[in-house]
């Protein structure tokens, strides 16, 4: 269980993190994730974007280590809920092997800007999202520290 404090100023809503996230992006599909230019600190403008952002780390079973505001509304998590989750819970049991296969994928190519699959909130409740980026996350020192994946489009499933 990962104990990290729900983003907030103090915290700086996790810039760093955030800019691992952003680089790493921009490095593997050559353009920005994001437009910058805001009043509010980078960390909060990814933290409350209207685009569900979610990483988790390298263990053998890894774990969410970050989840917008989107992404926690969306799969109906508070920040502690989220963070510490294997990502595996992220999908249904049946929909499991599939989502392992594609994140090996995204381990060899170092991304896919087209990913579409199912997945389940916390209520039970399912949903697809479509035309997600799933991208390997590294370091300053070039140095892989997890995936990452964003998307804005996705849609109740009866």
């Amino acid at each position: 269980m990962l104990d990290l404090p729900v983003p907030s100023p103090e915290s700086d809503f996790y810039a760093p993190h955030i800019q691992l996230l952003l680089d790493s992006y921009l490095r593997l599909l050559g353009k920005p994730l994001m437009a910058g230019s805001s009043a509010l600190s980078l960390g909060q403008q990814v933290y409350e974007a209207d685009f569900a952002l979610l990483s988790h780390n390298t263990a053998a079973d890894p774990v969410f280590n970050y989840a917008n505001r989107t992404a926690q509304d969306l799969f109906e998590l508070s920040w502690p809920e989220f963070i510490g989750m294997p990502s595996r819970f992220s999908a249904e049991p049946v929909n499991r092997e599939e989502r392992e296969r594609l994140l090996h994928q995204v381990a060899g190519q170092g991304y896919i800007d087209n990913y579409t699959g199912v997945r389940i909130a916390k209520s039970g409740k399912r949903f697809l999202i479509e035309r997600a980026v799933v991208w390997n996350v590294y370091d300053s020192g070039q140095r892989y520290v997890g995936q990452a994946a964003c998307f804005s489009d996705w849609r109740l499933l009866p």
